[in-house]
């Protein structure tokens, strides 16, 4: 092979100069004694300022015929380097491994280390139990949207433009005509439109409006019960919902009705039941009364079956509607809404089952 010859270096020729390079860093690589060590030692090499990318400056200085000759020459001193560094890499980490291995040991007889768990939420517990009371009372499950049609959400519920229940600070609007559902009953209206009566829904799910304190929340849960039928009364309406908080609180609890006022029933009333704390006797949960309040209830307005094509005349029905978040303070003696969004695990696992 001709010997190519570089003007900085007359003592030693090109070729030599990469066989020298080759020989010290394949017996570098293979006397490192970690996979660190290795790495630096490719670097030292092989890197971008290595001592290969020295040669390649000195080839500027070689004539056009024997530049080819010499950049062979590199590339295959490179590949050999390379195919050197992958097997001293393969056998180091083994190395290493098999002396980890040999350092650490595991016994698989200790007992695991306890991780601290939760529970399901208060909010799905009472979720579901009202789902399953009402299922057993002839009720199916519905759902619908979050982000609610201000028709669905208002207009078909009997809301009329003016009712403060459609001033901003209530209700989170997205667009001209489309809220963030600021209760669940858009989930009735979509029901009488697509489905034949009678009908017997509950229909649950996160609503949203604009208020934050500690007993309210921007975003809280509802469910609500429907009932579509022939010749339907108020007596109807108490003697479910009698049944229903003798199921969810315990036997022997009493329930009144308020007058009260709702634009999508008619009548309208508030319903209390007996402090499921003290059993009516007064305590701190229903401030000493005796009594407190779970929901709203009435007879659905004309009006709203209407709207969803439904003959008053021949239909009438009944709705009520439960805070989830209400009936689990009740339930459970909880202070303070905030909890529920704040997934404490201290506070989850009171309720592990």
């Amino acid at each position: 092979m001709k010997s190519l010859n570089i003007s900085p270096m007359p003592e030693q020729n090109l070729e030599q100069k990469i066989n020298a390079i080759r020989s010290e860093a394949e017996t570098s690589f293979k006397t490192a004694t970690t996979s660190r060590d290795l790495y630096d030692l490719k670097v030292k090499f092989l890197g971008k300022t290595g001592s290969f990318s020295v040669i390649m400056k000195d080839l500027s200085s070689l004539s056009a015929a024997e530049k080819p000759l010499a950049g062979k020459l590199v590339n295959e001193a490179k590949q050999a380097l390379e195919s050197v560094y992958q097997v001293c890499e393969t056998n180091l980490k083994q190395r290493e491994l098999d002396e980890k291995l040999k350092s650490e040991t595991l016994d698989l007889t200790l007992p695991g280390v306890p991780a601290p768990l939760g529970a399901q939420h208060p909010v799905s517990l009472v979720t579901e139990e009202i789902s399953m009371i009402l299922s057993r009372m002839g009720y199916s499950i519905r759902t619908g949207p979050i982000i609610e049609t201000d028709r669905n959400n208002f207009e078909g519920l009997n809301v009329p433009k003016d009712h403060p229940a459609r001033d901003m600070q209530d209700t989170f609007y997205i667009d001209e005509s489309h809220v963030l559902r600021t209760h669940t009953s858009p989930i009735q209206v979509r029901t009488f439109e697509n489905e034949k009566p009678p009908l017997r829904i509950a229909a649950p799910g996160s609503v949203f409006r604009s208020d934050s304190d500690v007993s309210h929340s921007p975003n809280f849960h509802q469910i609500e019960g429907i009932c579509i039928d022939r010749n339907v009364s108020m007596a109807d309406l108490k003697g479910t919902i009698t049944y229903f908080v003798g199921e969810f609180f315990g036997k022997g609890l009493k329930t009144r009705f308020r007058p009260s006022f709702f634009p999508f029933t008619e009548p309208s009333a508030e319903v209390d039941c007996q402090c499921a704390v003290c059993k009516g006797k007064g305590c701190r949960m229903c401030g000493d009364s005796g009594w407190v309040e779970i929901g709203g209830s009435g007879l659905i307005h004309p009006n709203v079956l209407s709207f969803s094509g439904l003959d008053p005349k021949e239909w009438q029905g009944f709705a009520f509607g439960f805070g989830i978040e209400r009936m689990a303070i009740i339930k459970y003696g909880i202070n303070d809404i905030r909890l529920f969004s704040e997934n404490n695990v201290r506070f989850l696992e009171q309720f592990a089952t």
